[in-house]
């Protein structure tokens, strides 16, 4: 049932095969034996794309409550078997694509409902402040700056488009230089925002000259203001898919030197006998799009399998 829904929801094998923690032959030959056993066909596949069938698309809110309901029942165990209290510091920018960080905390609280959890949104920067400051036991970020003696995991990353209203000049071309770029007006996100060190720098590297009009704390507000018409934005790619961007043109830059929108979790240093956090980070593992990542707590143990990439 995992291998149904991931293959449903990125539509290749590939990506859905990373997701899942398996190879591609592994998951290809479990969906065929999972075919096979129903007698129907559960996929239509293409050279370039995967495509759920009538029958794939019946099955798939089954397998959904399937996957629910395990989860469910290990945080039941972990609930009656397990108690916990204290404290959970945890701060995120908005909007990761990478990980669902409001999906994960509704599961802590399902698994240790006597913890208190202490919640702030924030750009990525001020986030990394607080950890230092030790106003926060973990932050989800979305940058690899400034981060001194703080413990980075990476969990995913994804490249940077461009996305622009239907009426710009630009919107008629399937790809843009990074030439093309220059004299546009932009929309950004505000500095403390990990995407926007990010943008200014790959600019400047190409020799893009541009004017930000409008700098934002919000990524609906972004696409909102790109599509009336105030400029055109560098955001990551799930960003551009979101349902506020339908109306939206999008557009890939230059493989030379496209930039990545790299997400991360960051620890600071608590007290392991009042923070949650460690409980939290156990968690992640089971994350969709973080199988397979290790995390490092401060504490110098390890949570999972295999370290995807770690920066210290």
């Amino acid at each position: 049932m995992e291998y149904l829904v991931a293959l449903a929801d990125e539509r290749q094998f590939t990506r859905a095969a990373q997701l899942v923690g398996v190879s591609q032959s592994g998951l290809s030959a479990a969906v065929r034996s999972l075919e096979e056993e129903l007698g129907a066909s559960l996929f239509t596949r293409t050279t370039r794309r995967v495509e759920p069938t009538e029958a794939g698309l019946a099955l798939l809110p089954h397998a959904r409550s399937m996957l629910a309901q395990a989860a469910a029942g290990r945080d039941a165990v972990v609930r009656a078997t397990r108690a916990l209290s204290g404290s959970l510091r945890v701060g995120s920018e908005q909007c990761l694509g990478v990980l669902d960080v409001t999906t994960l905390l509704e599961r802590f609280h399902r698994r240790y409902p006597q913890v208190e959890i202490h919640f702030a949104q924030a750009g990525s920067h001020d986030l990394l402040a607080r950890v230092r400051e030790g106003d926060l036991d973990v932050a989800f970020v979305a940058t690899t700056e400034h981060l001194g003696s703080l413990s980075q995991t990476v969990l995913g990353s994804e490249p940077l488009v461009l996305v622009c209203a239907p009426e710009h000049p630009l919107a008629t071309r399937g790809r843009v230089d990074w030439a093309d770029l220059s004299g546009h007006e932009f929309v950004d996100f505000d500095p403390s925002w990990g995407a926007r060190p990010v943008n200014d720098a790959t600019c400047a590297a190409h020799g893009v000259h541009r004017r930000v009009r409008c700098s934002v704390n919000d990524v609906h507000t972004l696409l909102e203001l790109v599509d009336r018409g105030l400029g055109i934005a560098l955001v990551p790619r799930h960003v551009a898919a979101k349902p506020q961007a339908e109306r939206l043109v999008t557009l890939a830059l230059p493989e030379a030197g496209a930039p990545s929108w790299v997400v991360s979790v960051v620890t600071g240093r608590w007290d392991s006998g009042a923070s949650a956090a460690p409980q939290l980070l156990e968690l992640l593992v089971d994350a969709p799009a973080c199988r397979g990542v290790e995390v490092t707590r401060p504490d110098g143990e390890r949570s999972g399998v295999e370290v995807v990439a770690e920066v210290r």
